[in-house]
Parts: structure tokens; C-alpha cells; sequence
């Protein structure tokens, strides 16, 4: 049984992509998504795909299962998604002995990006990168299957102002 354990963060500005290792494109959809679980279906770099199942809750902590799918399978499981599709860039940015993932999101949901890093418990200390803005860990608004439901395009310009801004 697999748990994540991870924070959240928006990202000021555009330090970061200087320390960028590596790049995936991600295109994901939500089969299904209760206040109890997500089911999800992700494509990454048109090549690899998965079925993950994760619990839901504002907890850092939370139950994630993961299965490999083939590509094609995945492809056809997005006709039966609810919402949007996420479509994204991951970055993975080395910082204080971590990887971060910072994703650049595309569509609908473009113009957000975010940075979350796994920990192994709960505890666990964090050295916050200069370009790590305010926390949105535990955000429900922030989740990839709320994003789905209301993308970040389609909320009031007030609000997406705000989300933007530094804390």
C-alpha cells in the first residue's frame, strides 16, 4: 500500500527553470472523484500511461495506488472522463537535497504553476526555494481533479490575481 506524503506551493517568477534537469508532458483525467477518492488516468511523453487511485482530504499525507496502463487503453479511458483534461509540463528542479516538480499547466488551466515536493514523513523538514510562494497544501481548489472540474481559467479574475501574487 503506497502513501504520499507532499507539499504544495505557487511559484513566483521564472528562477527556477534555470536549474531544471529534466522535462515530461502530462496529459491526465478523472474517471472518478468523490470527497472520498480520485481515480485518475495519466499519459506522459505520449509513451507511458497509469491508473491511479488516490484517497482524498486535506491531510499531507494520503493513500496513492498507481498501475502502469498500456497508451492506447488510456487514450480511450479519456472519453469517459469528468471534466477537463490537465494538460501540463513537469519540471523536476533540485533544491535543499529535494526534487521538486514544478508544473506548468496548459489549457484551460493555463497561466498556474505549481511546485510540490514528496517527503518521507509528515515531519519533514523543508528548505524553501526563493521561488516558492505561498503554501496551498491541503487547497482543495489546487487539487488536479478540482482543476478538472473548474479549471484556473475560468475563475474570477480576483481570484486568479490573487493566486498569482506572492504570499
Amino acid at each position: 500500500m503506497g502513501f504520499e506524503i507532499e507539499r504544495k506551493f505557487l511559484v513566483r517568477g521564472d528562477a527556477w527553470r534555470a536549474h531544471a534537469t529534466s522535462r515530461s508532458t502530462i496529459r491526465q483525467a478523472y474517471l472518478a472523484c468523490d470527497s472520498r477518492a480520485s481515480i485518475r488516468i495519466r499519459i506522459r511523453d505520449h509513451d507511458s500511461a497509469t491508473l491511479t487511485i488516490k484517497s482524498r482530504g486535506a491531510a499531507l499525507r494520503r493513500l496513492e495506488l498507481e498501475y502502469p496502463i498500456p497508451v492506447l487503453d488510456a487514450e480511450r479511458m479519456l472519453a469517459l472522463r469528468h471534466g477537463a483534461v490537465i494538460e501540463k509540463t513537469r519540471h523536476l528542479v533540485p533544491f535543499g537535497g529535494l526534487t521538486w516538480e514544478v508544473d506548468v499547466f496548459e489549457g484551460e488551466n493555463a497561466g498556474l504553476v505549481i511546485a510540490e515536493v514528496e517527503l518521507r514523513d509528515e515531519a519533514q523538514p523543508v528548505d524553501l526555494p526563493p521561488w516558492a510562494g505561498a503554501e496551498i497544501t491541503g487547497q482543495p481548489q489546487y487539487y488536479n481533479s478540482a482543476l478538472a472540474q473548474r479549471p484556473y481559467s475560468r475563475w474570477p479574475a480576483g481570484e486568479a490575481r490573487d493566486a498569482a501574487q506572492p504570499a
